[in-house]
């Protein structure tokens, strides 16, 4: 059994995985942390309930593989994952807002034998939309990529369009000119610029996590399309990657290296 802890468990992602880790036979739900609703019962995906905890140390010990799953904010995944690591537990997070360069950084200062996995989207056709993606940059270099999500997300542009970003302008073979800030009639027009790619974040009630890569040609377009329209579509993702990390060691980024992609 992969015992696997659960931080940021009362959020709308956590609860979800909480009850993803239950539904598995061969995991069991070791701690459901979060310190904002300690004493609060969540459903564990079993027929039963758990109760959450604010103590993730104390969490973390105990027999057995155990895999910490981070859905939490970017101030307060860091913490997590350097307790975590240095108690010899491997890491899923899901949690966005920290750059990939800085997750290199804390695993260099976290020696350990446990392994740090970060994605960020855990849909399989999330990952999939990145992969056609970068397929296409290579032959169609003009492309901006607006992503979509709930209007409580806490960064701008979202993981995945940063990801999508730093994939495409490795696979393209130069950054083409496109109108940039000197077109502006009103700031912040045309985007953030990500990789030499223009990302636009759209914020409203009612979305969950939506991403289109949109390419321009002589006398053609082509849309890439992902749309998350119940989290519940991340869980498969989640689970992937809890299975995985048991058998690696150091920091994986991108649910395609767990896919074989």
């Amino acid at each position: 059994m992969i015992e696997v802890i659960v931080a940021g468990a009362a959020g709308r992602m956590g609860r979800e995985v909480v009850k993803a880790v239950g539904a598995e036979p061969d995991m069991r739900l070791a701690a459901a942390v979060d310190p904002g609703a300690a004493g609060v019962s969540l459903d564990d995906g079993a027929g039963g309930t758990v109760t959450c905890t604010a103590d993730l140390a104390a969490a973390l010990t105990g027999p057995g593989e155990r895999v910490l799953v981070d859905f939490t904010a970017p101030t307060v995944v860091e913490g997590n994952v350097r307790t975590a690591l240095a108690a010899g537990v491997h890491c899923v997070v899901g949690t966005t807002g920290v750059s990939e360069g800085h997750w290199r950084e804390v695993a260099a200062e976290t020696p350990s034998d446990a392994c740090l996995f970060i994605a960020p989207n855990f849909a399989i056709g999330a990952v999939l939309m990145m992969r056609f993606a970068t397929e296409a940059a290579r032959f169609m270099p003009h492309v901006e990529v607006i992503e979509l999500h709930h209007d409580r997300k806490l960064d701008a542009p979202s993981g995945t369009a940063m990801r999508t970003a730093a994939l495409i302008s490795a696979a393209r073979a130069a950054d083409p000119v496109v109108p940039g800030r000197d077109t502006e009639i009103e700031e912040g027009a045309r985007g953030a610029v990500v990789e030499g790619v223009h990302v636009h974040s759209v914020r409203l009630p009612g979305l969950v996590a939506h991403q289109e890569v949109l390419f321009g040609g002589q006398g053609q377009t082509l849309s890439i399309r992902h749309d998350s329209i119940d989290r519940t579509s991340f869980m498969p993702g989640v689970v992937l990657a809890v299975r995985e990390v048991v058998s690696r060691t150091g920091l994986v980024v991108g649910l395609e290296e767990l896919m074989g992609l």
